[in-house]
């Protein structure tokens, strides 16, 4: 998939005759959750300046999109994304010296660059907190498990897969009361899509996909 670059290639050189290292580019995201918590997870790639798995909590500063945001994913559970103006992936990473603290996107029901509805106007998202940073490797690497990690909150629960081997899959799904309230690991079969060893492995009732990509993480 061809992602948005848009450099900013002055602030570039400047970071590179520093030393600092830097991710600037159109860092889309999926974005989930509910009446109870928003998150959104970066769309990772095994290349730069795409090549961490990020994942956050926010809100929006305005307080109507974000109750009617919450309020239509809580409904209707499905993909939804962001496409942020852009930025330094790397200023998520902890300890940053800058780190970032907001940032505009435009908001899409759906994959933004794949027929995805755009929604009107730019948002204003905060940065709540990093829930996961981690760099990717591009070096090929098999596993016959995967790691599950658990967020949300009340009557809400979402499990997302830690990217850890190459080829990988990303995959974000939510749980219907899940009795495992924990990080799980899951038997897999290849790239194959593992919704019900997933939902066995949290003890849920019941498991709806949000998301599930393998092109981006050949």
């Amino acid at each position: 998939m061809k992602r948005r670059l848009m450099l900013n290639l002055p602030l570039l050189a400047a970071a590179s005759e520093a030393g600092a290292e830097t991710a600037i580019g159109g860092h889309g995201m999926a974005v989930f959750g509910g009446r109870e918590g928003l998150y959104a997870s970066h769309l990772p790639m095994f290349h730069a300046p795409h090549d961490s798995q990020v994942v956050l909590r926010l809100h929006l500063a305005d307080a109507t999109a974000d109750r009617a945001l919450r309020d239509e994913l809580a409904t209707r559970p499905r993909l939804w994304t962001l496409d942020p103006e852009p930025f330094d992936l790397l200023r998520l990473a902890p300890g940053h010296a800058q780190p970032l603290r907001e940032f505009k996107a435009r908001f899409f029901e759906g994959h933004f660059e794949r027929g995805g509805k755009p929604q009107p106007g730019e948002q204003r998202v905060v940065v709540d907190e990093v829930l996961l940073f981690r760099r990717l490797k591009a070096a090929p690497r098999e596993a016959g498990k995967g790691r599950y990690r658990l967020v949300g909150k009340g009557s809400e629960w979402f499990a997302f897969k830690t990217i850890d081997r190459r080829p990988d899959f990303d995959h974000i799904v939510r749980l219907d009361t899940p009795l495992v309230r924990s990080e799980v690991d899951v038997a897999l079969q290849g790239l194959t899509r593992p919704d019900a060893a997933v939902q066995q492995a949290f003890k849920a009732r019941g498991l709806t996909e949000i998301y599930f990509e393998t092109e981006d993480l050949r």
